[in-house]
């Protein structure tokens, strides 16, 4: 008799504490979705030309003049166009950073000499890739999430849990490893507990390796002519291979040492575990 009269109070107070969601606001998020989409959308088929490598080519040197007399509208206007290419997950960030690796390394020089010119470019990067994760990271969590655990359910309880069981270590060790698809760790991470600054500051300094290998890559080409007639293949060279080799080994020997000289037992931790679950 209890159980037949709480089962509908259990009812009503699960359907009370979780209010069902108002149409309107899933029409508000694809509205709003819609439009940064459909504005981004405009801005590329308008300019998308003059982003292509093949044209930048043909303005080299005024692009340098104009950079170096307009240094903050350039580094500023770099920011934007890399934040919006990752952010929206549009294909090209690697070539962007090799372009700007060569272009801001050139246009620093300068200033900073030649190798500030190429710390200076690692730091443009590194502000424009991480803003555009994080762009992605918010779509996620406040104009995506329903759809994308519905469509991605399993990735996004595998990354939930990593992250309530490593902490951001979890995201870092992410952000270290080239093979992982930048877009999926972003949309998946806009699900996870962890707050925006953390995954700010978390994946600027686990991206920040890669970023240099790829900007001291695009440092090293003579001129824009020559990366559009060689492609990225052109870029190899004995000491970016090296500086792949150990970009590759970072994150394997970065977990090891987490394992052993942070993550170590506790003496009885065993024998608690499996008081708890007994």
């Amino acid at each position: 008799m209890d159980i037949n009269s709480d089962t509908p109070d259990s009812v009503e107070d699960a359907s009370e504490a979780t209010p069902p969601r108002s149409p309107r606001s899933g029409l508000y998020k694809i509205a709003l979705l819609a439009g940064v989409a459909i504005a981004f959308g405009v801005i590329y088929f308008l300019f998308g030309e003059y982003l292509q490598l093949e044209t930048l080519a043909g303005y080299e040197a005024a692009l340098l003049s104009y950079g170096e007399s307009h240094l903050t509208l350039t580094i500023t206007a770099a920011i934007l166009i890399y934040a919006v290419v990752t952010g929206l997950s549009i294909p090209g960030a690697l070539v962007l950073t090799i372009a700007y690796g060569w272009y801001f390394s050139r246009v620093l020089e300068p200033t900073l000499g030649g190798v500030g010119g190429i710390v200076g470019a690692i730091a443009i990067v590194s502000v424009s890739s991480t803003s555009g994760a994080t762009i992605g990271f918010l779509l996620s969590r406040y104009l995506l999430r329903d759809t994308i655990q519905q469509r991605f359910p399993r990735y996004v309880e595998k990354f939930d849990r990593a992250i309530r069981d490593e902490g951001p270590f979890y995201l870092f060790s992410l952000r270290l490893f080239p093979g992982a698809p930048f877009f999926v760790v972003n949309l998946a991470m806009g699900l996870t507990p962890i707050n925006t600054l953390t995954y700010w500051w978390v994946s600027q300094l686990g991206m920040l390796p890669g970023t240099s290998v790829y900007v001291y890559g695009g440092a090293q080409v003579p001129t824009l002519a020559k990366l559009a007639d060689d492609g990225v293949t052109g870029l190899i060279s004995i000491n970016l291979l090296i500086a792949l080799a150990v970009l590759a080994l970072f994150p394997l020997a970065l977990k090891l040492a987490y394992k052993f000289f942070v993550r170590k037992p506790v003496v009885g931790e065993a024998e608690v575990a499996s008081e708890q679950s007994s």
